[in-house]
């Protein structure tokens, strides 16, 4: 009775064998399809890296294009004259130094605004200029106070030499 067990065991395993060898053909064919998809992409990507790369290729510049930096402001003694020519810089390294000057400016100017416009930034702002309008009234008050008695005082002596000439 307990005969037919090994056979039906060993033909389960050959079936789950059976399967497993199905998943492992469709998954290897599925990675080969990825990877032929994957090489053509590269391959574009090459053709359009190098397409890019000659057109941005450009001539060396002339040495007729350069800028010179000079002490241009600054007085110049007669015992440097003779010293060392001005330097010579090319046009890419000339345009290098303006461009990264210009660039450090305006992010140096964007973080600023971008501080000022702060929340935390506005609200102190806001509470200095409460407390700075609060302190100029305080002050014109006191002013006028003082302004007041200093009018009521001359007014007292006017009053009273007028009253001592009678």
């Amino acid at each position: 009775m307990q005969d037919w067990i090994a056979p039906v065991v060993a033909g389960v395993l050959a079936l789950v064998a059976l399967g497993h060898a199905v998943a492992l053909v469709r998954v290897r064919s599925r990675n080969d399809r990825a990877r032929a998809d994957a090489q053509a992409e590269l391959a574009v990507l090459r053709d359009q890296v190098a397409a890019l790369e000659r057109r941005t290729d450009r001539p060396k510049p002339s040495p007729e294009a350069s800028f010179v930096i000079t002490d241009l402001g600054r007085e110049q003694r007669p015992e440097q004259a003779d010293a060392e020519p001005a330097t010579t810089i090319g046009t890419a390294l000339f345009a290098d130094l303006v461009l990264r000057e210009t660039v450090v400016k305006a992010a140096s100017l964007a973080h600023g605004v971008r501080r000022a416009l702060d929340a935390e930034t506005r609200n102190r702002i806001r509470f200095e200029m409460k407390r700075e309008v609060k302190r100029a009234r305080k002050q014109r008050r006191s002013d006028t106070r003082e302004a007041r008695r200093e009018w009521e005082a001359r007014q007292r002596a006017t009053v009273d030499e007028e009253g001592s000439a009678a």
